[in-house]
């Protein structure tokens, strides 16, 4: 492949345009410990659309009931800009996406327990935001969908590889990855100052953004979304930029 380990696993690092984001860690900087080896993997869907397969569930607890959410949409970031690391440009945009053959790709080099694991908790259809991150104007670019479950990261194994692990071993491996197809740009460019304000605004009148990842979870190049979440970002597309 032409861009080799190109993806956004470096999801961690604050994008350019968060100011009260905190600067400097990165995903593998996380630490390697058990604990994040076993981080809760969010349950996958089981609808028959890619659209329509979020639910919520109730059960009792010792008497109380726990609303259970079903994440069955994705926010994925990826670098539009060169950036070098260990000599190789990772920089992948949508249009290098859409270059692919048959616009299709995998998403390899994430390196975090918790992205990981949102990755494997993907299924076949499922639909992700494609965001431009650590750039000049991150945001919400296109739409993509998952169309090979996860498998394992055959650049772990590759010591030329950015993202080459030598404690992984290929009878188990650490580090899985997904494929991905485009399936549209969105109608414009949604950024995140604008998604942020509209975070901002639900936190305190209980909209469907009050608790989305891409704020409380910020580092992440993996997150999941809800239908509302989902539903509400993409609804953004129709209205006129503020």
């Amino acid at each position: 492949m032409p861009w080799p380990s190109r993806k956004r696993d470096k999801g961690a690092a604050a994008d350019k345009k968060e100011p009260d984001a905190k600067i400097a860690k990165t995903e593998e900087e996380t630490p390697d410990k058990e604990e994040e080896e076993k981080s809760t993997k969010p349950p996958a869907g089981s609808s028959k659309s890619g659209w329509k397969n979020w639910k919520k569930t109730k059960e009792s607890d010792s008497g109380g009931e726990e609303s259970k959410i079903t994440y069955c949409h994705w926010l994925l970031k990826s670098e539009p800009e060169s950036r070098l690391e260990k000599g190789v440009d990772v920089k992948f945009s949508i249009d290098d996406l859409k270059a692919q053959p048959n616009q299709t790709t995998h998403w390899d080099g994430v390196r975090n327990y918790q992205a990981r694991n949102f990755l494997r908790a993907m299924k076949l259809g499922q639909q992700a935001f494609f965001y431009h991150s650590n750039c000049k104007e991150p945001g919400v670019v296109g739409i993509v969908k998952i169309v090979k479950e996860a498998y394992p990261d055959h650049t772990q194994f590759d010591q030329k590889d950015p993202h080459y692990d030598s404690t992984s071993r290929k009878e188990n491996p650490k580090w899985s990855m997904v494929d991905v197809q485009f399936v549209r740009m969105t109608k414009r460019f949604i950024p995140l100052s604008e998604i942020k304000a509209h975070h901002l605004a639900h936190k305190a009148d209980g909209g469907p953004l009050k608790n989305m990842m891409l704020f409380t979870r910020q580092r992440l190049s993996i997150q999941p979304l809800t239908q509302e979440e989902f539903d509400f970002v993409l609804g953004l597309e129709e209205e006129k930029p503020h």
